[in-house]
């Protein structure tokens, strides 16, 4: 399948979702098992966990509002999203040799500035390479790029638990291999990707290219927070799946499954959401989010799993790249690095009390209490943007 052939308008899409699958490949090597090594090998916590988890996506998020303001500043995405991947590439290739908290949470941290820098310039090139009937596409297709790193990741630290068992550090050895792809994001990025002009087509932003953000970006972001004080970190899942009796070899070839349905339906749901609307779309993917979470909570066997994370990839697929390009069809070119990083800053900081409260939850409560918590918060959030969907659903730009 060419993929380069189908991108709208440019290739940079294409390029920029080559840029997240090879991150997408490092992502999805070290982190299903660094819970397990963080629990098992050195003996922390489950609220360590998301303490730990929930300081690298505050991080990602919070620096996404820095790099989206420097994105509109200085209209260069290139350098940003550089220093990003760099800085992941230290981040995860260190934890191989630290076991201190101190140090385990700073290293978390450093990714996840990594994380969040590099992200809405990406967003940015994005939406600036595309016109608005066929966004949702062309975030289908970044996230499908994405998707399908995250398909190989797994399958490649599936090959490796195997060769690398028996060793007497085959955690480090991962950890370290980590950084590779990493290597190759940068490379990419500096052969292929181009910067894009800021052009402003839509009559919108020609009658109010005074106003930065409008008042239905925030009214959006209110109701996204709810969901997402449910929404804790998927490590949580994978410590579930293991509490459920899924060994530790199923476990990179379920998030394998996942990530797999994930990058099948990415395009198709951002394609549906060009044709039906974004507001629909995001609807059809936190139903699914609830009914995930619920299965968790009830789950008694561990093939209920392998169902749980192939719904959990619907969530993905109908969510992630839709609501990327609602935003982008909310803002203006010259305030959507802003729009982006605000967004982002945002759902961080929301997350991580929700990290902290499944956490919490867990060790207080039981694995199931989590679970019910962000079903419960996720379904309230659900009603309530079906509620107001029609005052979401009449924002329209270029």
């Amino acid at each position: 399948m060419n993929l380069e052939s189908k991108v709208p308008k440019n290739k940079n899409v294409f390029y920029v979702g080559l840029l997240s699958f090879f991150g997408g490949i490092s992502q999805d090597v070290f982190s299903p098992i660094l819970p397990i090594y963080l629990t098992s090998v050195l003996g922390f916590d489950k609220t360590f966990i998301g303490i730990a988890d929930g300081l690298v996506t505050a991080s990602v998020n919070i620096f996404q509002v820095i790099a989206g303001f420097f994105s509109d500043k200085f209209k260069k995405q290139k350098p940003i999203i550089f220093a990003g991947y760099f800085f992941s590439m230290v981040g995860r290739a260190l934890l191989a040799f630290f076991t201190s908290g101190t140090m385990i949470l700073g290293l978390r941290f450093l990714d996840g500035v990594g994380k969040g820098v590099k992200d809405p310039p990406k967003d940015v090139l994005i939406a600036g390479s595309s016109e608005r009937s066929v966004r949702g596409k062309s975030f289908g297709i970044a996230r499908m790029l994405d998707t399908l790193g995250s398909v190989a990741g797994p399958l490649i630290l599936f090959v490796l638990l195997y060769l690398v068992q028996g060793t007497a550090t085959p955690y480090h050895l991962i950890l370290l291999f980590s950084a590779v792809p990493l290597l190759i994001t940068l490379l990419v990025l500096v052969i292929k990707i181009q910067e894009i002009p800021r052009v402003e087509t839509g009559i919108i932003a020609e009658k109010n290219s005074s106003i930065q953000l409008p008042k239905a970006f925030y009214f959006f972001l209110a109701i996204v927070i709810i969901f997402t004080i449910g929404n804790s970190s998927d490590a949580f899942l994978i410590l579930r799946a293991k509490n459920l009796g899924v060994t530790l070899l199923e476990i990179p070839l379920i998030i394998a499954l996942f990530n797999f349905v994930y990058a099948l339906l990415a395009v198709p749901f951002g394609s549906l959401s060009d044709k039906i609307g974004r507001v629909p779309t995001i609807l059809i993917s936190w139903f699914a989010y609830v009914l995930v979470y619920l299965g968790f909570a009830i789950s008694t066997h561990s093939l209920s799993v392998w169902f749980l994370y192939g719904l959990y990839g619907i969530y993905y697929a109908a969510n992630l790249g839709v609501a990327k390009a609602f935003l982008a069809d909310m803002v203006g070119a010259d305030h959507r690095g802003k729009a982006f990083g605000i967004y982002g800053t945002t759902v961080g900081l929301a997350t991580l009390p929700a990290s902290f409260f499944a956490g919490f939850l867990w060790d207080k409560f039981g694995p199931q209490a989590p679970f019910y918590f962000g079903a419960g918060m996720a379904g309230l959030a659900t009603f309530l943007l079906f509620i107001f969907s029609k005052r979401l659903s009449v924002v329209k730009r270029d």
